[in-house]
């Protein structure tokens, strides 16, 4: 999926959840911010896997920050080094990853085994772009919700 894409459902996700939590100010910002990073490939190169360099399929970002295995880890360091920061580190990265188990390249979950979890929804695709906007919708309903509350 789009990055895009990726941060309306951050948002939504964060919106959701957010009266939930005693910790506002850091908890939307870091699922944002998570919900992004499996993608963090695209921009650092030596993440990708082995196999798709130089080869017409470069940009693909399935390698290990497309695992449960790796957002699980992460998170349980976090939760040892700044606690508060791990669940909004591990909702965001999880559906960052959920969203793209939904997509025709899918993702690998419990690296380091190769079983692929795939989808139909094509990235940029006129699915996707009706995912966009739906979550762009909920975001803005959400939003509407939260701000009424304040």
């Amino acid at each position: 999926m789009l990055l895009r894409t990726h941060l309306a459902i951050g948002i939504a996700v964060g919106l959701y959840f957010l009266p939930f939590v005693n910790y506002e100010f850091i908890f939307v910002p870091i699922i944002l911010i998570s919900s992004l990073l499996p993608d963090a490939d695209v921009f650092f190169p030596k993440f990708r896997r082995k196999e798709f360099s130089n080869s017409q399929k470069d940009t693909d970002p399935r390698g290990i920050l497309h695992t449960y295995t790796f957002c699980v880890g992460v998170s349980i360091i976090i939760a040892f080094i700044y606690p508060i920061v791990a669940l909004p580190f591990f909702m965001g990265y999880s559906f960052h990853l959920l969203a793209d188990s939904f997509t025709k390249a899918g993702i690998r979950p419990f690296w380091p085994f190769k079983t692929r979890s795939t989808g139909v929804v094509k990235t940029g695709g006129i699915v996707e772009k009706l995912l966009f906007i739906t979550f762009t919708i909920i975001d803005v309903v959400l939003a509407i919700m939260t701000l009424s509350r304040i």
